[in-house]
């Protein structure tokens, strides 16, 4: 469960100051209270989300019995944290989703102030159990097993908690912070036949993987050492840890390990409010996580998504051998905006996830469902050079709900700009906005534009010659995407692994009316970004793809779709 209690992330760039507000704030007079507006502008079309109220963590996302199964942490009275259960909607694409009653709900002591974040394993017998985390009468986060009534369902209609919850808690014994202890992960069975699973942890500042092990998924022991913890890096919300082949794309079960095997350790930085993942080695003997590398430097430390996205989690999909890959996207909007539209939050469009055959990063990329969804296909068949200080239309799509596909070719790196020391690339984003003309950038998109060009959410590229050698920026800047100030404004951005003298750069966006999935690098980077126009909305909204640079630039392909909209809840 993404959770902070009251607290307030300050971050300051040159150009502004931005307050996010930590997952949980706790607004303790405004939990039950919701309304609905008639006009609608910001809700999405294909992004999953419920008719009302606020959704934060996706919890136990599995396959079983032929449908997809999706929980989620739910407020049932309330655009604002609080009065939390488990949601359940299903799916048989991973787009199109159909709502049940709620699965799991305060009922017990173990779970009667909260039922928060945790995971769905399939047994050996095949059927499904959920660890979750629970509040009990004393405010404490204790880990809670549920199963289902009747296994033969498909749809899972019913959960029964076990009378021996809670099956995890922090005690004197174990010295565990009990406000600290939460959100266990998918288990895996070992080769001793005990199962295994982790609890995120924190004791002062060191976050860590707090590992248990059971004979019979009920009884529980901590072993004598966490999977692995990292100094200074706060509380580990949402852990996930799972196998990928080093030269496939196909996804595994999450108990499988052998030589061509590595393994991926995802936390949820409570302090960062950021998803980061560590590739490394898992020594099943010691059960250690050894990573690549490690927590040193958080700057260095890959992130599924360098925007809005937080608490993810994955599962193995068994019928068509993938991982897929899910997450939280808050909003940026203002409390009091949520309350008045009567709804906060949205899940991220569902992504494949493997290992890059670098063996370096991961690879997302929108599971190949959501082309379903595609609509009066647009193309520009031949390559177009976009000039110097040049803006071109993409006309014949809905640009407020589409999928665009465009690929650009650079060369004249000797316009570029030199950098002369590395850089935060969120601040040098902000320093150099798409209205900053450069050598070698930026180019890209603008997404959800006014006619007067008022308003935008641009999506760029700015290359760089950094020791000699070409740098991409990859940057998301939101600060003119609204003349409403009060919303979060932020403009995110990452340095881009990629050789632009030898492959083009290539950036998928997926726009849905308040928010833009981009995917660089057929999926080396993702940034996710929640925007609220007050001009550009609905048929006002317009797409263009641009060059602010001095030099030009090429369109080797643009291909781009009107997304017609998925049936959810």
């Amino acid at each position: 469960m993404a959770v902070s209690r009251i607290c307030v992330l300050a971050i300051f760039f040159p150009f502004f100051v931005l307050n996010i507000e930590a997952t949980h704030h706790v607004y303790r007079n405004l939990q039950s209270v919701s309304s609905s507006s008639s006009n609608q502008p910001y809700r999405t079309g294909y992004h999953f989300q419920p008719p009302k109220n606020w959704i934060n963590d996706p919890n136990g996302p599995m396959r079983y019995k032929g449908l997809y199964h999706l929980f989620y942490q739910y407020n049932p009275k309330g655009a604002v944290w609080g009065n939390i259960v488990w949601a359940h909607s299903v799916s048989k694409d991973l787009i199109n989703w159909s709502p049940l009653n709620q699965a799991i709900f305060p009922s017990q002591p173990s779970d009667i102030n909260g039922c928060w974040s945790g995971s769905a394993t399939i047994l050996p017998d095949g059927k499904p159990a959920i660890l979750y985390t629970g509040i009990n009468p004393n405010n404490q986060q204790v880990q809670n097993l549920a199963i289902p009534k009747n296994a033969s369902d498909p749809f899972l209609k019913e959960w029964v908690k076990i009378p021996q919850n809670p099956v995890m808690a922090p005690t004197r014994a174990n010295g565990i912070n009990s406000s600290s202890f939460r959100d266990p992960t998918t288990a895996w069975l070992g080769k001793d036949g005990h199962y295994r699973v982790l609890i995120g942890n924190k004791r002062d500042t060191t976050g860590k993987a707090l590992l248990y092990r059971s004979k019979d998924f009920v009884h529980w022991i901590e072993a004598k050492h966490p999977l692995y913890s990292a100094k200074g890096t706060g509380m580990w919300e949402c852990p996930d840890f799972f196998p990928v082949l080093s030269k496939s794309m196909f996804g595994v079960d999450t108990s499988v390990d052998g030589p061509f095997v590595r393994h991926v350790l995802k936390v949820s930085l409570d302090d960062k409010k950021h998803d980061y993942y560590l590739i490394g080695t898992y020594d099943s003997k010691k059960d250690k996580f050894i990573p690549d590398t490690g927590f040193q430097n958080i700057d260095s430390v890959l992130r599924y998504d360098y925007g809005k996205y937080y608490a993810s989690k994955t599962f193995f999909d068994d019928v068509k051998k993938r991982r897929i890959l899910l997450g939280w996207v808050n909003e940026s909007s203002s409390v009091a905006d949520d309350i008045k539209k009567g709804w906060s939050g949205i899940q991220a469009i569902p992504r494949a996830i493997w290992l890059h055959k670098s063996g370096k990063q991961l690879v997302q990329w929108p599971v190949v469902e959501i082309e379903k969804l595609r609509a009066n296909p647009i193309s520009w068949p031949t390559i177009k050079v976009l000039k110097a200080g040049q803006r071109l239309q993409v006309t014949g799509v809905t640009a407020a709900q589409a999928d665009v596909e465009v690929s650009f070719e650079a060369k004249e790196f000797k316009k570029a700009e030199v950098l002369d020391y590395w850089m935060d690339p969120q601040v040098l984003c902000s320093k150099k906005g798409a209205t900053v003309t450069g050598g070698l950038g930026p180019f890209g998109l603008l997404a959800f534009a006014s006619k007067d060009l008022k308003e935008y959410t641009s999506v760029f590229f700015r290359i760089f010659k950094h020791q000699n050698k070409p740098l991409v920026l990859f940057c998301s800047d939101q600060s003119r995407s609204s003349l409403n100030k009060n919303n979060d404004l932020t403009t995110y951005g990452t340095f881009l692994d990629v050789d632009p003298s030898h492959e083009n750069l290539s950036l998928r966006s997926l726009i849905d009316h308040s928010v833009v999935e981009s995917f660089e690098g057929e999926g080396r980077a993702v940034i996710t970004a929640r925007v609220y126009p007050t001009l550009a909305i609905s048929d006002e909204a317009q797409l263009y793809v641009f060059n602010y640079a001095d030099a030009d630039v090429k369109i080797t392909r643009l291909n781009a779709w009107s997304m017609k909209k998925a049936r959810i809840n």
